[in-house]
């Protein structure tokens, strides 16, 4: 029988970098986890739930839920963190690029977090959700051209808002992340600081660690939804 009494926080993109830091924080935290990603494999532990799939797949996001609810009764925290960052001109992006972007980074999100909320309603006890955007959103650099980036991102930003304030008497807490460039291995074998340093008013780029220190912030606030909680060493305050 699953242990009703322990929460339970879903993370998706929990393969490696800020998902995979997010997995041993939560369980860290006495959570147990439900980790997701296409590339995650199958192998369980007693805390740890791995179900791959494509977060673009509504199937995915059927069988997340099913599958964290018959092992572990419950879903108290979501951290949407799955994304893809394309860097490209505008007019050189391809219908292929423009499917992939959306698809996990909006389609995902919804067909997840639509199935989430459910659950969170139907237990009655509250829940937080968590959307991992970035701060190129609202500080465009020409030196990164990403439309897709702040077209997708962006409306996680947004919807976060929305849903906040949709769900806020229901218990239900809604916030956001927004990142700077951070140091992960999806920056593998690029020179990170020396190319992306003086993006941020700091002069450096930020760690994994610096995230999971904003999550662990908002998961512990009560009184906070509807924040876009920027973590990105001043980039979104100016230059």
């Amino acid at each position: 029988m699953p242990d009703q009494e322990k929460k339970v926080a879903v993370i998706t993109g929990a393969s490696r970098g800020i998902g995979a830091a997010l997995v041993e924080t939560y369980c860290a935290m006495g959570y147990a986890v439900t980790a997701n990603s296409r590339s995650i494999g199958t192998s369980s532990t007693h805390e740890v739930l791995a179900v791959p799939g494509d977060v673009a797949d509504p199937s995915t996001a059927e069988r997340i839920v099913g599958e964290t609810m018959s092992r572990f009764g419950r879903i108290d925290t979501l951290v949407n963190n799955a994304g893809i960052f394309l860097a490209k001109p505008f007019t050189e992006y391809t219908c292929e690029d423009f499917g992939q972007v959306m698809g996990t980074n909006v389609s995902g999100f919804f067909h997840l977090s639509q199935r989430v909320f459910g659950q969170m309603l139907a237990q009655g006890t509250g829940g937080h959700v968590i959307n991992v955007t970035t701060a190129l959103v609202e500080r465009p650099d020409a030196r990164i051209p990403s439309a897709l980036t702040a077209l997708s991102k962006g409306g996680l930003a947004a919807v976060t808002k929305a849903l906040a304030i949709e769900y806020a008497r229901s218990g239900v807490r809604v916030n956001a992340i927004s990142p700077g460039v951070i140091d992960t291995p999806m920056h593998a074998g690029v020179d990170v600081a020396g190319v992306f340093a003086d993006m941020h008013p700091q002069g450096r780029v930020g760690a994994i660690a610096d995230i999971v220190r904003g999550v662990q912030y908002l998961e512990g606030a009560p009184f906070v939804t509807g924040e876009v909680l920027h973590i990105d060493g001043g980039q979104s305050a100016g230059h």
